[in-house]
């Protein structure tokens, strides 16, 4: 890894407003800066009617010995809901091991019945999760201030490993990014396309591993291979169930060192999320989670409070390692990294500087990269809400 101490002067052009997590204002940004956080969008935790993700173990199901006889998990699935007399639940698998979740449309009283069933884990309404940030198009520099004072390196040499973006999409043909459109899918509904339409998946990428070249920024891991895996839509939303879909992608058709960024979240907590990261993490695959930006304990909410030691959950500071204002806190951060003002990679192939926790985690997903879960941590972060400062990522 290298530094370099040299920045430039950021020109803004224009100003757009989207969603994400809950936000407020930075007071840390510089007076002559707009606020660069803005309302979440007002769905996002809310329960879908009718739609429930229901965890269970097949070996323990009442219909064990048919399902063995099945080909297929969706086919299991189908079989235990048949013997469990639900009907029309139009069921999804979202991820399958020892326990199989999956996702129905049930009536309250199916799935009241369902949950009396002594191999059904857990039954929990799917729900809106979302990020959120405003956005500022802008010239660049090819070095950005964020990536030189945390230390870079050289992702492409890095060909055994693959940064999985959990987010809006990316920009697939972006010139600074070395994105795998093969390996990269959708898993919103309807939409088949892992292109980014709303631009802040294509922004978190850049940070993890845009090029090392003339034109635009570097990123952290700079060339790294990067998978596009969306779950979110134009507007930042997506569900719940899409994301422990996505996860399960990875577990299937990632390996140990492959480093996953979720920058989105949730204002509630979710079993089966949780699980599903800790599967993946256990299986050797390395998580960078946003903390969030409603000024809260990250304690308090999926996926930010996971525990475990291949997640890593990171709260946001500015140029002058002041604690963002906005930044969740807690005993669930693990490390602190740059969120305010960062200039990124942008869909349409432009360039972008976006706040928040989702353009933190990424510095760190970079650094998981390169160095792994032992990555360089130096000094504290100053201000820090909780009163118990976080380690800052970096060299």
């Amino acid at each position: 890894m290298r530094r370099s101490l040299s920045f430039a002067t950021l020109t803004h052009v224009a100003l757009l407003g989207f969603s994400l997590f809950g936000c407020q204002t930075d007071s840390s940004v510089e007076p002559t800066s707009v606020d660069c956080l803005v309302k979440a969008s007002s769905t996002n935790g809310t329960a879908i009617a009718g739609s429930y993700i229901v965890t269970y173990r097949p070996a323990l199901s009442t219909s064990s010995s048919s399902n063995a006889r099945l080909a297929s998990t969706d086919a299991q699935v189908e079989q235990f809901l048949t013997d469990a007399q639900v009907t029309n639940a139009q069921a999804e698998v979202l991820a399958t091991g020892d326990q199989t979740s999956f996702l129905a449309q049930l009536t309250e009283r199916e799935s009241e019945k369902l949950k009396q069933d002594p191999s059904v884990l857990l039954i929990e309404p799917d729900q809106i999760m979302s990020m959120c940030n405003c956005v500022d198009v802008t010239t660049t520099t090819t070095l950005p201030w964020n990536i030189s004072q945390t230390g870079y390196g050289r992702g492409d040499l890095q060909t055994t490993k693959t940064a999985w973006i959990i987010d809006t999409g990316i920009d697939l043909d972006h010139p600074d990014l070395n994105v795998d459109v093969t390996r990269s899918k959708s898993f919103v509904s309807g939409t088949t396309s892992a292109d980014d339409e709303n631009g802040h998946g294509t922004h978190v990428a850049g940070i993890i591993g845009a090029k090392n070249n003339s034109i635009g920024v570097t990123g952290i891991a700079s060339g790294a291979t990067l998978v596009s895996l969306r779950v979110l839509d134009d507007e930042g939303e997506g569900r719940l169930s899409g994301i422990i879909q996505a996860i399960n992608y990875v577990r299937q058709n990632g390996k140990a060192g492959d480093v996953v960024n979720l920058s989105l979240g949730g204002e509630s907590t979710s079993t089966t999320l949780d699980q599903a990261i800790t599967q993946a993490a256990n299986a050797g695959i390395l998580f960078a989670i946003a903390a969030g930006n409603d000024s809260k304990n990250a304690d308090n909410y999926s996926p930010s409070h996971v525990n475990h030691a291949n997640v890593f959950t990171v709260s946001a500071m500015d140029s002058k390692n002041q604690f963002a204002s906005f930044s969740n806190f807690g005993s669930s951060v693990d490390v602190c990294a740059y969120g305010v003002r960062i200039t990124s990679t942008y869909m349409g192939g432009k360039y972008a500087t976006l706040s928040g926790t989702s353009m933190a985690a990424p510095h760190v997903a970079g650094l998981l990269f390169i160095r792994g879960n032992t990555f360089p941590k130096h000094g504290t972060v100053t201000g820090d809400t909780d009163g118990t400062p976080d380690p800052m990522a970096g060299e």
